[in-house]
């Protein structure tokens, strides 16, 4: 599983000239699945993504979670994080899940931030043409991988 996190003021999904989810104060996260990602990459990620101490204090440190500041996610699937481009120029999405998969585990996956942050996450729609809108805090942007567990 991977992830690019981003501290923002706000971001939004749409799709289709319909907002499907937005939020302010909080992270959005890119999410790409895997065909061997298993629930324990999930439940690593997500103790992660709302453990992230990338909030800023009162002294203007990152010393605060996305817990500490009652923030919200915004959960987009994105499956191009596993673009493979070592042979030329078209990239290939090979490692990528396929939807009988991905689908699931990025349900799951936003099931599991819900419940560990005791409110709704927003999300976008699986395998649709989203058009996301950010402002970035900081900015911060950090990149996640489950199979790297020991550099992240």
């Amino acid at each position: 599983m991977r992830a690019v996190i981003q501290r923002v003021t706000q971001a939004s999904c749409t799709v289709d000239d319909v907002i499907t989810g937005q939020i302010e104060n909080g992270l959005l996260i890119l999410l790409g699945i895997e065909e061997d990602d298993s629930t324990i990459d999930m439940e690593w990620m997500a103790q992660k993504f709302v453990n992230l101490r990338i909030f800023s204090d009162e002294q203007g440190l990152m010393n605060k979670s996305i817990q500490d500041i009652n923030g919200n996610i915004l959960l987009i699937s994105q499956f191009t994080l596993y673009a493979q481009t070592k042979k030329g120029n078209r990239p290939s999405y090979i490692r990528a899940a396929k939807p009988p998969i991905a689908k699931p585990m990025y349900e799951a996956m936003a099931k599991q931030l819900s419940d560990l942050l005791q409110k709704e996450v927003q999300l976008g729609i699986f395998g649709a043409d989203m058009k996301i809108s950010l402002l970035n805090d900081g900015p911060v942007t950090i990149m996640m991988n489950s199979k790297d567990k020991d550099n992240y």
